[in-house]
């Protein structure tokens, strides 16, 4: 899995350590430790890694199927055809999902005092 996780962020996404370490809330010396095969991906880590950058479990666990999964792209064509969304409405909807859910939470707190009456 370490030879992933290091595939994944420099050939894919193009990320530094600190970077990609930053998006799923862990220290770049974590990141190199499991890159190096020094440490291991806690189950919290693939977690974030999955949801973060869209990533397969399948892929980052045995390397077998697509790294990124397709399903969160479809779904999202299919609301933004239903919807008839905009292409920054789209991109809008795409970086809220991939939020954690403290910064989910900030901009639904947000939204929901400044639209919607209590």
């Amino acid at each position: 899995m370490n030879n992933r996780v290091k595939y994944l962020r420099k050939e894919k996404l193009h990320l530094s350590q600190e970077e990609f370490g930053n998006k799923i809330s862990v220290s770049d010396t974590t990141i190199s430790k499991v890159e190096k095969g020094v440490s291991v991906l806690t189950e919290r880590n693939i977690k974030s890694i999955c949801r973060e950058f869209n990533v397969s479990p399948l892929w980052l666990k045995t390397g077998e199927g697509d790294i990124f999964l397709k399903f969160h792209d479809t779904l999202l064509d299919e609301l933004a055809n239903e919807y008839n969304l905009t292409e920054i409405e789209k991109k809008l909807v795409s970086s809220f999902l991939k939020l954690n859910q403290n910064n989910r939470k900030i901009i639904t707190d947000y939204l929901k005092s400044a639209f919607l009456d209590d």
